[in-house]
C-alpha cells in the first residue's frame, strides 16, 4: 500500500518572500528599461522639436520656450521652403546625385568584397591593409586633389563630377561587410555555375550578388544617409552655380547677413530627413540582416 508523504510545516517559502524576491531579481531589468525610455526620449526631442519648430512663426520658437504645440499651425513655412528657398529643384539634385552614388558604390564595393573574400592571391592582405589605412585619412586632406582633378576633367561645376567624387570614396566598411558576408558561402555555388559555363560576371551578378541582399541594403541605406547628408563636396561642386545645390547645402539660404529664418530652416529640415527615415523603415529588416551576417561571419 503506497502513503504519500505529508509537506513538512515551514518548508514551503511565504508568498509575501517569493514575490519580494521576483521583484529584486528584475529590478535591473526595470532598471535598464527606465534608462532605455529616457535615453530614447532625449534622443527624439530634438526632432520632435524640429518638427514643433516648422509650424510656427519665428517669434513663437523662442518665446514658447519647451512647449512643443503651436498657438497657430503656420503651414506657410513649408511653401516658403520648396518654393521660395528653391528646396523643390535641390530635392531633385539630392534625389539624382544620391540614387547615382549609391548604385556606383554598390556595384564596386560588391566586386571589390567579392574578390577579397572569396579568391585567396599574392598581396589581398596587402590591399586589405592599405584600405584599412584610408579609414585614418580625413576627407579635408583629400578635397584638394578632387577639385584638380574635376578641374581637369571638366567636371568640377557639374551633377556627375559630385556623383563621381562622392561615389569615388575608398568605402572600406561597406568593402569590408561584403567580403565578411561572401566568405562565409559555400564554394559549390560558385563551382556547380563554372561547370555549366557560367563566366565571372555571371556568376556574380546572378548568384552572389542576389544571395547578398541584405548586406547590399546595409551598403544602400549607409551610402544614402552619408550622400544625402554629405555637405563638404557638393558645396566645392556648386559653389559657383547655386542651382546645383543640394539639401544640405540649401540650408544656407535661410541664414541672411542679419537675421535667420529659424522656422523656414526648420521646415525645410522636416522636408529633408522624411525620405531617410521611410527608407530606414522600410530598410530596417535587411540593415540588422546584413550587420547581423557580416559580423557573424
Amino acid at each position: 500500500m503506497t502513503t504519500l508523504a505529508r509537506p513538512t510545516p515551514g518548508v514551503a517559502a511565504h508568498p509575501t518572500v517569493s514575490r519580494g524576491r521576483r521583484i529584486l531579481r528584475r529590478l535591473p531589468w526595470w532598471i535598464a528599461f527606465g534608462f532605455l525610455v529616457v535615453s530614447a526620449l532625449l534622443w527624439v526631442y530634438p526632432f520632435v522639436w524640429m518638427v514643433s519648430a516648422s509650424l510656427k512663426d519665428s517669434l513663437e520658437i523662442f518665446s514658447a520656450g519647451l512647449r512643443l504645440i503651436p498657438e497657430t499651425f503656420a503651414w506657410a513655412n513649408y511653401s516658403r521652403a520648396w518654393e521660395d528657398a528653391s528646396f523643390g529643384r535641390y530635392m531633385i539634385n539630392t534625389v539624382i546625385v544620391t540614387v547615382w552614388t549609391v548604385v556606383i558604390v554598390v556595384i564596386r564595393c560588391a566586386l571589390c568584397g567579392y574578390v577579397l573574400g572569396r579568391y585567396t592571391f599574392r598581396g589581398s592582405r596587402v590591399i586589405m591593409a592599405i584600405l584599412v589605412a584610408t579609414l585614418f585619412v580625413p576627407t579635408g586632406y583629400t578635397i584638394i586633389p578632387i577639385v584638380k582633378l574635376s578641374l581637369q576633367l571638366g567636371l568640377l561645376n557639374s551633377l556627375t563630377g559630385m556623383v563621381l567624387a562622392l561615389s569615388g570614396a575608398a568605402n572600406v566598411s561597406a568593402i569590408l561587410i561584403y567580403a565578411g558576408y561572401f566568405r562565409q558561402l559555400p564554394k559549390e555555388l560558385e563551382e556547380a555555375a563554372v561547370v555549366d559555363g557560367a563566366s565571372f560576371f555571371r556568376v556574380f551578378f546572378t548568384i552572389m550578388l542576389p544571395l547578398a541582399m541584405p548586406v547590399t541594403a546595409t551598403v544602400a541605406l549607409l551610402t544614402f544617409l552619408g550622400t544625402w547628408n554629405s555637405f563638404f563636396l557638393p558645396l566645392v561642386f556648386s559653389f559657383s552655380r547655386p542651382e546645383l545645390r543640394t539639401l544640405s547645402v540649401g540650408m544656407q539660404a535661410f541664414v541672411g547677413e542679419n537675421a535667420v529664418d529659424w522656422s523656414g530652416m526648420a521646415a525645410a529640415g522636416v522636408i529633408s530627413i522624411v525620405p531617410v527615415v521611410a527608407l530606414f523603415i522600410f530598410l530596417q529588416k535587411y540593415f540588422v540582416e546584413g550587420i547581423a551576417g557580416a559580423v557573424k561571419s
